[in-house]
């Protein structure tokens, strides 16, 4: 799904834990030059992003999917283009109530599932 990720190990846990923070860091630098992150294809080996780049990564698919930009959400929320910038900041901390009140001006509600870790 990213090309530029590449990993390594002594045994494929060890891959993984590495893949891992590689995707991240892929997806954080897509996140932050505002390009493409592709959906997540099923295979062998799947890792998860950390909570706070999900919910980013989740907000980007969202204006894409609405076909709007940045300024778009500017106007829809009435605040600042550095308020709108910080929410899909790889490396800023939002805050949940910020991020609800982006996927609600988007007409979307972001619910929250707990499983079991693999």
């Amino acid at each position: 799904d990213l090309p530029e990720v590449t990993s390594f190990g002594s045994d494929v846990a060890q891959a993984m834990a590495y893949g891992r923070k590689a995707v991240a860091e892929a997806v954080a630098s897509r996140l932050a030059g505002f390009e493409d992150i592709p959906q997540p294809s099923s295979g062998e080996y799947c890792t998860a992003l950390d909570l706070q780049l999900t919910l980013k990564v989740l907000l980007f698919w969202s204006l894409e999917d609405a076909g709007l930009t940045r300024a778009d959400l500017v106007r829809l929320l009435g605040l600042h283009r550095p308020q709108i910038d910080r929410l899909f900041d790889p490396h800023h901390a939002t805050r949940l109530d910020q991020y609800d009140a982006a996927f609600r001006g988007l007409g979307r509600l972001a619910d929250v599932m707990v499983r079991v870790a693999a």
